[in-house]
């Protein structure tokens, strides 16, 4: 049987693949409908809900299609549970693909995500995302 904190770092696995792969059904199925989130899109606001990220989603849907190379690495991952239900997972988010010309790229970005468990699982309600200056 898995600890909480495993299954949250494991929610967090299927979360950016589905990320990854533009996988939208997926990610509403692990994501809150009033998620908040400050990340390097928003310019400094906080946002809330899901169409903001939604918009992501469709535009990456081709280009998922397109390029199904893409591995996601989670450095150091630390999970603080703050409670039998509430989690924060934080971690550096290693991305590599490839390019418009086929060259392999590595993009890198420090998160922290909050998760909650509800009766339908655990349930990711706020994260905060920045690319290292």
């Amino acid at each position: 049987m898995s600890s909480p904190a495993e299954e949250v770092l494991a929610a967090t696995r299927r979360l950016l693949d589905a990320v990854a792969a533009a996988d939208w059904k997926t990610y509403q199925t692990l994501v809150a409908d009033d998620i908040t989130c400050f990340e390097p899109e928003a310019k400094g606001q906080l946002v809330e809900g899901l169409p903001f990220h939604k918009f992501y989603f469709d535009l990456a849907g081709e280009r998922a299609k397109a390029s199904p190379h893409v591995t996601t690495t989670l450095a150091s991952p630390v999970v603080k549970m703050l409670g039998d239900d509430v989690a924060v997972v934080a971690y550096v988010r290693l991305v590599q693909k490839l390019d418009a010309s086929g060259s392999p790229i590595v993009s890198c970005g420090e998160e922290t995500r909050v998760w909650v468990r509800t009766r339908d699982g655990w349930k990711h309600v706020h994260f905060h995302r920045s690319v290292p200056g």
